[in-house]
């Protein structure tokens, strides 16, 4: 189940998942989102700073570099709060599973990064309905960086924490703003009870560990008719790699 902040159980499921830039949560959400999807779970997404009523107002504010870090710990309270009444505690009364990519401990890391009161922002964000799993990718600063550098033609003033003054260099700006993200993450695991995953390991690994995870808040969740196509692909003898958790990670239980 997922709870509201008084307590009150919801019929929902609410799986979200967290970790800093390059750790490959989101990867992970969309293979969960599929795999659950093709079992016939009703399934509603939704993600970080995507709600429309603030959308304009964050754009313009990054645009034009007005957010401090209290108005940006603030717009991104509105986000989530709007997308809480409008699309996440309905989809969860109906009985859905809600997938989030970052939820409120990623306000707790940024702005915590940002300087800003660690119990004002708890409290800013207690409207928040407590999730039934929180998924925590772990990965090492390096390999993050590593990950998410490779390729990138410039990385945004924000995005990079240059309204830190940290480095004049926004590469050097980025790494050391992840590097106080990660601290406040490393700091939330026990503080919240996050699910850490190792996110070093092959992606087959990290996709075993959270399905075997959610498997159990499954049970008695409404399921649509699945059509036919798993008898078309087993008689054709077509198999996708992510289509079957048993096919998936068969190969891997024989090993020690």
């Amino acid at each position: 189940m997922a709870w509201l902040p008084d307590g009150t159980p919801l019929p929902g499921r609410l799986f979200i998942v967290e970790g800093i830039d390059g750790s490959g949560k989101s990867t992970q959400l969309d293979l969960l989102h599929k795999w659950l999807v093709s079992e016939g779970h009703l399934v509603v997404f939704t993600e970080w700073n995507s709600s429309p009523i603030v959308r304009r107002t964050t754009q313009r504010g990054k645009k034009e570099q007005l957010l401090t870090p209290l108005t940006f710990s603030l717009i991104h309270a509105a986000d989530l709060a709007d997308r809480m009444e409008r699309q996440v505690i309905p989809a969860l009364k109906a009985g859905a599973i809600v997938l989030a990519d970052r939820y409120i401990y990623t306000a707790f890391a940024r702005d915590g990064a940002r300087g800003v009161n660690a119990k004002w922002v708890r409290k800013l964000y207690a409207f928040a309905v407590k999730p039934t799993v929180a998924f925590y990718f772990q990965v090492p600063l390096e390999e993050a960086l590593r990950r998410i550098l490779v390729g990138r033609p410039a990385l945004k003033w924000y995005e990079a924490g240059m309204d830190l003054g940290l480095s004049p260099d926004p590469y050097e700006c980025f790494r050391l703003f992840q590097k106080r993200i990660l601290g406040q993450y490393g700091d939330m695991i026990e503080e919240f009870g996050l699910t850490a995953i190792d996110a070093t390991q092959p992606l087959v690994y990290q996709q075993q560990q959270v399905r075997t995870l959610v498997m159990p808040y499954l049970k008695g969740m409404p399921r649509a008719n699945l059509s036919p196509w798993r008898d078309v692909l087993a008689k054709e003898g077509l198999y996708g790699r992510y289509l079957s958790l048993d096919r998936a990670v068969a190969p891997l239980r024989s090993e020690p």
